[in-house]
């Protein structure tokens, strides 16, 4: 059995409008100057508390940030100016490995819980995933907290379960959970950021990340 664990932002959910635009309401709440695109995209994967005091400082009102940041996300999702689509393919791919009897599917993500259950059953993936971890039961990545539950709960070894993200620390997080680190290359982290960060390797879609994941034996 193989357990393949996704990331949600910049890897199955190409997010970024919804995440620079709830910054930047959240600062601008606040009278704060907000963060410019590439710094507000830095910080993806991280939970909220986590992102703010990378992006504000450890004396920033962090926790009010966060706050409103959830409101204006929530406000931003009933905007039809705005859109959250999933990545080319992404619909595929989890429909292929929920199919295939030797994959277990797994979700580890700074999401809240509510939006991870948004997505989910905006996508029809409701029943399709064996775990979910998210940001509102363990620590931020790249602590390996969700990583290691998430083969709790399914069983699977470190040796047969892959990371599938776009960000460093996804990367980081799978190693120090000792399981297979794979970054994608369309999401919002470099692939030199990916690499740095012990990414063995980097597909370039989902074709290839299937493809890789079906070929791998079970270990």
């Amino acid at each position: 059995m193989k357990l393949v664990i996704f990331d949600i932002d910049g890897t199955l959910v190409d997010s970024q409008d919804y995440i620079i635009e709830a910054q930047r309401r959240a600062f601008s709440a606040h009278k704060i100057a907000p963060p410019s695109r590439a710094a507000s995209l830095s910080i993806v994967g991280l939970s909220l508390s986590e992102a703010f005091t990378v992006l504000a400082g450890a004396q920033a009102p962090v926790e009010s940030l966060s706050e409103a940041y959830r409101e204006a996300w929530t406000e931003i999702r009933a905007d039809p100016a705005y859109d959250e689509p999933l990545f080319p393919g992404a619909q595929e791919i989890i429909a292929t490995f929920a199919g295939m009897d030797d994959v277990a599917l797994g979700i580890a993500t700074g999401k809240a819980r509510r939006g991870v259950a948004h997505l989910l059953e905006r996508a029809g993936w409701r029943d399709w995933f064996d775990t979910v971890q998210t940001a509102d039961d363990h620590p931020s990545k790249p602590a390996p907290d969700m990583i290691l539950a998430a083969m709790t709960e399914t069983g699977v070894e470190p040796s047969a379960t892959y990371m599938i993200g776009d960000a460093s620390f996804d990367m980081k997080m799978a190693a120090a959970a000792g399981v297979h680190p794979i970054g994608v290359g369309w999401g919002y982290h470099s692939r030199a950021e990916l690499e740095d960060a012990g990414a063995e390797r980097i597909v370039a879609d989902f074709a290839e990340l299937l493809h890789f994941i079906a070929d791998e034996p079970g270990r």
